[in-house]
């Protein structure tokens, strides 16, 4: 290990936004800088750390976690202290762990990933045998001066000397690379779980099911009777948005980007309504969504609505048959219970939100009854980043400011706020907040 990356000696104390149980208690104290523990951590300088709509898990108690903890899963810094298994002759192992060095900017995803395992090797990031999500009592989080980054090598997402055919990162703020951690890709991945369904293919290749995508077994209709050619109708992509928060805007801007790629390549037909109860929401995503030029979202009917006018909207749209595919960017039942009753039979129900309450709000005869197809969990981060990373250059007019009408991100603040932004944030009375750990 060169000098370079030699652990510096981080001894003392930082601040960090504290959560203490059972719910509400948030503080902002002194805490232990981290240390280098194992040969695979790296210490990072935070530079800018998010606040959450999963932050609000804990923060309210949902968790059943009875230790205090430091809060905060969104992270973009710079490297300061690397373990010795960082050297310039790593074999055999990710690429970070011979090329990452002490001063690189770098992006971690919320939960750790190897790099090396089965599930990482696969693209399933977030499943590694050695997943833990930041900002657990065992692993502190980002809301802080300084965060241990365990199994480093595959974890983190190295900034520096990337290249991209769409613009460089050198122009991207802080606050825009951010947005990486956790709710554009998870955005992006709510997105692309719905568009590259089965249950959508067929729509896509214009070919009735099961013979739309995929392998069938003889390569095509070779007996009987042949089907019901699709009409123009049949073609047309109605896709529901339940959750119009921050990673409801970034799943809205992915899907978009993507079904527009789609209407230029293959002629697809879509039309998405976007729902939320709050106003404000609405009328933020409505501001996004007048911002971005035609070219980058399509020719296709947009419409933001409140629940009611949503499920109108939806049974209008559709002669009553409902959404090909709903994306619940939420996390409760109120959310599941009203993308279960929007989505059309053999629909698709796309769920990134972290669920609390059991059980979930239908019954098995409900699923079978409408043969609905549920994706549920955490997005994989690290494996979404390249994708995430090329929408997030191109979209720079929402996530390229801070505090407009049309930008993704309210205000950044110091810690010393912390308390009233998880307040402000708990009633949705702000938008997306960004910590400065040095202000």
């Amino acid at each position: 290990m060169g000098a370079d990356n030699a652990a510096l000696d981080l001894s003392g104390m930082q601040r960090a936004v504290r959560w203490y149980p059972p719910a509400y208690d948030i503080r902002v104290e002194a805490a232990p800088i981290p240390q280098i523990i194992d040969p695979d951590d790296a210490i990072v300088k935070v530079k800018l750390a998010g606040l959450c709509g999963s932050d609000l898990h804990i923060y309210r108690g949902h968790e059943d976690v009875d230790s205090e903890l430091t809060c905060g899963h969104e992270i973009v810094g710079e490297v300061v202290a690397l373990g010795p298994s960082f050297r310039a002759d790593a074999t055999g192992r990710p690429e970070l762990y011979s090329t990452l060095r002490v001063g690189d900017k770098v992006v971690s995803p919320f939960t750790v990933s190897c790099g090396e395992c089965h599930f990482c090797r696969i693209g399933f990031t977030c499943r590694c045998i050695h997943s833990c999500l930041f900002g657990i009592p065992t692993l502190p989080g980002g809301q802080a001066q300084y965060v241990r980054i365990p199994k480093a090598g595959g974890t983190l997402f190295r900034l520096d000397g990337l290249q991209s055919p769409s613009a460089g990162l050198s122009n991207l703020a802080d606050s825009s690379l951010i947005l990486l951690a956790d709710i554009l890709p998870t955005g992006v991945f709510a997105a692309m779980q719905a568009s590259q369904h089965p249950k959508v293919a067929s729509l896509l290749a214009g070919k009735p099911y099961p013979f739309g995508g995929g392998y069938v077994p003889g390569g095509s209709v070779s007996h009987g009777q042949a089907a019901t050619a699709l009409q123009p109708d049949d073609r047309t992509l109605t896709i529901g948005i339940v959750g119009l928060g921050p990673v409801g805007v970034c799943a809205t801007v992915s899907l978009l980007d993507i079904l527009a790629g789609l209407e230029a390549s293959q002629g697809l037909v879509f039309q998405v309504v976007a729902i939320d109860p709050l106003e404000s929401r609405r009328n933020k995503l409505q501001a996004v969504y007048d911002t971005i030029e035609p070219s980058w979202k399509g020719s296709g009917r947009f419409t933001v609505a409140a629940v009611e006018g949503g499920k109108k909207l939806v049974q209008e749209w559709t002669n009553g048959a409902g959404c090909n595919a709903v994306l619940e960017v939420v996390g409760n039942n109120s959310a599941l219970t009203l993308a279960y009753d929007i989505v059309r039979p053999f629909g698709i129900i796309s769920s990134v939100g972290v669920h609390q309450e059991p059980p979930l709000p239908f019954s098995g005869r409900d699923v079978y009854n409408k043969n609905v197809s549920f994706d549920f969990g955490r997005c994989p981060v690290r494996a979404m980043f390249p994708i995430a990373l090329e929408i997030l250059l191109k979209r720079q007019d929402v996530f390229g400011g801070v505090g407009t009408e049309a930008s993704l991100i309210d205000r950044i603040v110091s810690l010393d706020q912390a308390v009233e932004m998880y307040k402000l944030f708990d009633k949705g009375q702000c938008g997306k907040i960004l910590f400065d750990p040095w202000v």
